[in-house]
């Protein structure tokens, strides 16, 4: 090889190895804001703490508490409907097909975040505030609904569907 080609070769490794790092480089520092989720992603630990934290030990009267899954759990950042009312009652409820956290304030009940678990996504969501707010999560073969109303100033389940 004479040394004219060596040096073609050697601009043309340069160049594409110099080309590879900056476009290396762009994806690093826009690649979160191209497809990551605001605050990350949380684990399904992470949200089950957080479920926890905001659902009472008992049912209660107000229907049944629902408590954070093992297998089926949601796996994704939950999505929010705006800020948390200070001082407001906040209550978690989960299904198979996903989470929701509602709060009950003086315009009535209001959908805080929801995260539908892995193979659903949520469809004609009325997050309030209202009387009473709807969230439907659908998958492929099934679909859970959650209405949730104010009693006494904290988030239940309506059942009188």
């Amino acid at each position: 090889m004479d040394r004219r080609s060596l040096l073609a070769v050697t601009g043309w490794l340069a160049t594409t190895a110099a080309a590879t790092l900056v476009g290396l480089a762009a994806v690093d520092l826009v690649g979160a804001d191209i497809g990551g989720t605001v605050g990350g992603v949380r684990t399904e630990q992470d949200v089950a703490r957080a479920l926890a934290a905001s659902v009472p030990a008992s049912t209660g009267a107000g229907g049944p508490t629902a408590t954070p899954t093992g297998a089926g759990g949601p796996t994704v950042a939950p999505t929010t409907a705006g800020p948390s009312t200070p001082g407001a009652a906040q209550r978690g409820f989960v299904t198979a097909g996903g989470s929701v956290e509602a709060e009950c304030g003086p315009a009535g009940v209001r959908v805080v975040t929801w995260s539908p678990a892995p193979g659903y996504r949520t469809k004609d969501d009325d997050r309030g505030p209202d009387d009473h707010v709807e969230i439907r999560f659908v998958g492929a073969s099934d679909e859970h609904e959650l209405r949730l109303r104010c009693r006494d100033g904290v988030p239940v389940r309506d059942l009188d569907d």
